[in-house]
């Protein structure tokens, strides 16, 4: 299938937010390599990272697993300036396009974006003239497309794309969770982008990793449907299934997790009207579902004066409700706030809601999770 650019593309993109970790916390490069060559044998091409993902080790591992091993003409990458984190002036922002060419040493970047644009900092990327900025690199040939990544409402997606027609791109979250999610708005948003004629890269389809591992009612809709296919090929599926989708990212962190979306994309198919319809029971089913829908970005943590584990919090949270534990999740609690801030430890400043990619109510939730605490 070919993308706005006029090329074929493999619809399955690789995102490196979430590599493969060894015991000390680094990441396991020789895993990395492997599942990068294992994707570009069966027709991968499509890398993507960003200047604050893992600080920084993400795009040194991309170099380290893909640039220094392989042809530059066998692959594309795509990362991203991120005008709100780790910057604190318009010097800092525009130094991680430097920065990142370094880290990478790619030379030059297919793809580009100005990186997880909301209400609270869109205004950044004005104030620092990272537009024309990154119009200058691109007249350069330091980047050869550039659009922006995008959570917040359809509204702003709507003015954003009037302000600036020329981007070439956008990437937007899509899942069959979030379809209809007024906190993430999906489908609006897709349907803006296209109208504006824009093809879309898509991030969090199996958001962040949770339709990989749905609820037990979503689970057995699936598996009556067919048995043999994995949680996360339906999500993937559902998404790539979409007219003007360029790739879909799967941030993937294990050769098994690899090996599992090769085995459905490397031969692409869409969903058909019969599966279309599983996906339609199974969008129902969820509305049953009180989980707390974080996906584990980390963007709320980087900044809280507290240092509180939000997500670890939250994952507990939610493994409690599926299954009770004998101590209420206390034990469990304990282990994921070893060493960092505890929900009852929360200033209520508002920098994690601020953050969150999910518009989660962030302070409500954590005073909900203090009952964990022992």
């Amino acid at each position: 299938m070919s993308d706005y650019f006029g090329k074929e593309v493999f619809k399955l993109g690789f995102g490196l937010m979430r590599l493969p970790k060894l015991p000390d916390g680094s990441i396991d490069i020789e895993q990395t390599a492997e599942m990068a060559d294992r994707f570009m044998k069966a027709g991968g091409t499509y890398f993507d990272t960003a200047y604050v993902y893992d600080n920084g080790r993400s795009e040194e591992a991309f170099r380290k697993a893909v640039v220094e091993r392989h042809p530059r003409e066998s692959f594309t990458v795509c990362t991203k300036l991120n005008a709100w984190m780790q910057c604190h002036d318009e010097a800092s922002a525009k130094q991680q396009f430097y920065t990142s060419l370094e880290r990478t040493g790619a030379g030059y970047f297919d793809y580009y974006l100005l990186h997880a644009l909301q209400r609270n900092n869109y205004k950044k990327y004005d104030e620092y003239h990272i537009w024309d900025f990154v119009k200058e690199q691109k007249a350069k040939g330091l980047i050869r497309y550039y659009g922006f990544s995008f959570h917040a409402d359809p509204e702003l997606l709507e003015e954003l794309l009037t302000l600036h027609p020329d981007v070439d791109f956008i990437q937007l979250q899509i899942n069959y969770a979030d379809w209809e999610n007024p906190g993430v708005a999906s489908r609006e948003c897709y349907e803006i982008a296209r109208r504006h004629g824009k093809s879309i890269t898509v991030m969090e389809p199996v958001k962040g990793g949770a339709l990989a591992s749905p609820p037990e009612g979503v689970k057995s809709i699936f598996l009556r449907a067919d048995p043999d296919v994995s949680m996360a090929s339906w999500a993937i599926r559902y998404v790539a299934s979409m007219d003007g989708i360029i790739t879909v990212l799967s941030g993937m962190s294990d050769l098994a997790q690899m090996d599992d979306n090769l085995s459905y994309m490397r031969d692409f198919k869409p969903l058909s009207e019969e599966e279309q319809l599983v996906i339609k029971r199974v969008q129902e089913e969820l509305k049953k579902d009180n989980s707390i829908k974080c996906t584990s970005c980390h963007y709320c943590v980087d900044g809280c004066p507290m240092n509180i584990a939000i997500p670890e919090i939250f994952g507990v949270r939610n493994s409690e409700g599926l299954k009770a534990s004998w101590d209420g999740g206390k034990q469990a609690y304990a282990i994921a706030t070893q060493g960092k801030g505890k929900a009852s430890e929360c200033l209520e400043c508002g920098q994690c809601e601020g953050a969150c990619p999910q518009h989660l109510p962030i302070i409500e939730l954590l005073k909900e999770c203090t009952s964990m605490e022992g």
